[in-house]
């Protein structure tokens, strides 16, 4: 599954070369829909070389490519430090190049996004009730895409929530009754008349 992701990065532009964050290590991201999401320090590792990533404007191959990355190597450079991806690469002298230098200039665009597939992650809920996504390990980038509305929008955000859902069983598992409890109900009420009824919150029957 494709997931996208947006970073709120002021991208700086020197003549027609292009440089910014894609994806940031460990910041908390807003709400995506009844949870967070943070990016573990070595997510990436190994991603960039088993990975084809284009770079595009808003995601849209369709008004053509910026530049790009087979496998680390070609017009669009990635590296990884402490703070999270970061990529650079000269504008090309196309009409899209050209859009992209003027809209960097005017802060019409100020952020980044990504798309990428997750090949392992971990669920949990935090002492306030709150779930917490961390991506442990990213299995492929796609694409890192200036753009011009970086904020989230849950309608872009795509999850992969088996994890989620694993975790959600498993609180139900621990905090249901164990079996001998109903088993001790069930032969309470065959002791009686069969007759049974609620009454403030408590079984009773005769």
């Amino acid at each position: 599954m494709h997931e996208i992701r947006n970073i709120e990065r002021s991208l700086k532009t020197e003549e027609r070369s292009i440089e910014g964050y894609a994806l940031v290590f460990n910041s908390m991201s807003v709400d995506l829909g009844g949870f967070t999401e943070i990016i573990a320090n070595g997510a990436l590792t190994g991603v960039i070389e088993r990975s084809d990533i284009l770079c595009l404007l808003n995601h849209d191959i369709r008004r053509g490519v910026l530049a790009r990355s087979r496998q680390g190597a070609g017009s669009l450079a990635l590296s990884i430090d402490d703070t999270g991806l970061k990529y650079r690469f000269v504008a090309p002298q196309t009409t899209l190049g050209d859009e992209l230098i003027e809209s960097i200039e005017r802060s019409d665009i100020s952020g980044s996004s990504f798309v990428f597939s997750c090949k392992r992650d971990e669920w949990l809920r935090t002492d306030d009730g709150n779930v917490v996504r961390t991506i442990l390990e990213i299995d492929e980038l796609y694409d890192v895409s200036p753009v011009y509305r970086p904020a989230y929008d849950e309608t872009v955000v795509k999850v992969d929530k088996r994890g989620m859902e694993a975790m959600m069983l498993a609180e139900q598992q621990r905090n249901a009754p164990p079996t001998s409890y109903f088993e001790g109900l069930r032969r309470k009420i065959q002791t009686k008349s069969g007759k049974w009824k609620v009454e403030n919150g408590k079984l009773i029957t005769y």
